[in-house]
């Protein structure tokens, strides 16, 4: 996908999940743009880390009522839709497979074949977009 490309696929998720009105807090703005930013620029990765970091600021501003809940059981206690919930849970173990990588070391595979990856990451940032908003505009008001 060109930059042009990933724009409409964020505006078209936009379209397609933004009914009413919806607000967060400004961090959570803040990091959903940052986001956004790496997603179009093809920063797969980085798409992918940022909009779980969004997505538990989100959480947290709205569900954690200032208690220190990680985020795991976080989103097992925010009253969101089961799909959200597997999706949201999805997401955070494949961000952690790149975050805690087990055996750095072991990096044959990735250096005969980055492009997989990269198709890997690319899938994911999509779904890391997709996710994001279905949960920023969860609660949306009328």
């Amino acid at each position: 996908m060109n930059e042009g490309a990933r724009w409409a696929f964020i505006n078209a998720l936009d379209d397609e999940l933004l009914k009413c009105g919806a607000t967060m807090s400004e961090w959570c703005a803040f990091i959903v743009r940052d986001c956004d930013y790496a997603f179009v620029g093809g920063a797969n990765l980085a798409t992918v880390i940022t909009a779980t970091a969004a997505i538990e600021t989100y959480l947290r501003a709205e569900y954690a009522g200032g208690n220190r809940i990680r985020l795991v059981d976080l989103i097992d206690l925010a009253p969101i839709q089961q799909e959200l919930r597997d999706d949201i849970h999805k997401l955070r173990k494949y961000r952690n497979t790149w975050v805690h990588v087990a055996a750095p070391e072991d990096d044959e595979e990735v250096l005969q074949n980055p492009e997989a990856y990269e198709e890997q990451l690319e899938e994911w940032a999509k779904l890391a977009q997709r996710t994001l908003r279905r949960t920023i505009h969860e609660n949306q008001w009328v």
